[in-house]
């Protein structure tokens, strides 16, 4: 009951690496109890700077009760403390730092704290190709455009090839080139043939699946004619697409509530609309067989990013940590475990 474990980013890629399909498991299943009404996932929050106002750390504290409890069979709460502060790429660094902390349900106390950029990353690339699966179809591409070179497509680009997709090309476009070589290359290492775009427009031509992950803080594919009717757009970034192509597309949430915040793509058209009726549904209805989307125009998946999947994950990458002796114990981590 008082026990204290703590995983490292080495051992948590380390897992990750071996575990990505039941990871996609994971996830799979998270979605499905969260559109039950079986999770608790309350809204993130934002510490902001003033003098920085692209950088920010966010809190996303959540809860998976027994009967939502995907990959376990007890419930737990937690919470994921995530810093995203874009300048660090000038050097080199990534955007994203993390940290999860997981509680005991019955108790409340803390038993586990896990690094998290690598979780949160693992857990929002299996959230898109989760919904690549379901608005493309099939899990084969002619052509995938990567838009952003990053440690996100890196990881998308890794579950992808862990769960057997097929693609005809890969072309990676950054406004970095070096960066969209080193993607290129990665792709290429995954078995992929692979090569870089010099435009955006040039990347995006004739792809049957997209996906955005970039560092945008504010919408830059503007043009109505950018995306495709049928095109599979993943909105992993949120903020490129400018509101009215947004309008003009099949959108598919994680969930509608959440995403609708934060100055989201799906956000602002909202805002300039006045209306959600561009919204068509949620990535679980998506997976259950409840929404259909047509191939008139682009069909774009936005996942803001649950906290509850961080629990399911961080739980998933934990059991296997353990099982592997990746997990270290820190004794007498609390001081007092009676109250007299």
């Amino acid at each position: 009951m008082f026990s204290f474990q703590v995983m490292g980013g080495k051992s948590v890629r380390a897992v990750i690496e071996t575990s990505r399909p039941e990871i996609f498991a994971r996830v799979r299943e998270t979605y499905l109890a969260h559109q039950r009404g079986a999770t608790i996932n309350p809204d993130s929050y934002f510490l902001r700077f003033p003098d920085r106002p692209d950088a920010r750390i966010i809190a996303l504290p959540a809860a998976l009760p027994a009967d939502a409890a995907a990959g376990g069979t007890e419930g737990l709460a937690g919470i994921k403390w995530i810093g995203s502060f874009p300048g660090n790429i000038v050097q080199n660094i990534p955007r994203a730092s993390a940290v999860l902390l997981l509680n005991d349900l019955e108790t409340g106390y803390p038993f586990a704290c896990l690094e998290a950029a690598q979780i949160s990353a693992a857990r929002t690339a299996a959230s898109a190709v989760l919904g690549a699966e379901h608005l493309h179809g099939s899990r084969e591409a002619a052509k995938v455009a990567v838009v952003g070179a990053g440690v996100i497509s890196r990881n998308i680009l890794e579950f992808f090839h862990a769960l057997d997709w097929s693609f005809g090309e890969v072309t990676v476009y950054d406004t970095v080139e070096e960066y969209a070589r080193r993607s290129a290359g990665h792709a290429g290492a995954l078995g992929y043939r692979a090569s870089t775009s010099g435009t955006l427009e040039e990347a995006v031509d004739g792809a049957d699946l997209v996906v955005l992950a970039t560092t945008a803080a504010t919408p830059h594919i503007l043009d109505p004619g950018a995306l495709a009717p049928g095109q599979s757009v993943l909105n992993i970034s949120l903020r490129d697409i400018g509101p009215e192509l947004i309008a003009a597309s099949h959108n598919v949430l994680d969930d509608i509530d959440h995403c609708l915040k934060a100055g989201t793509s799906p956000h602002l058209a909202v805002q300039k609309f006045g209306h959600r009726d561009f919204i068509d549904g949620t990535i679980a209805q998506l997976v259950l067989g409840e929404l259909r989307l047509g191939r008139d125009r682009p069909r774009i998946f936005s996942p803001f990013g649950l906290g509850v999947l961080d629990l399911a994950v961080g739980r998933e990458i934990l059991r296997a940590g353990r099982e592997s002796g990746q997990v270290q114990q820190v004794p007498d981590f609390f001081a007092e475990v009676e109250r007299w």
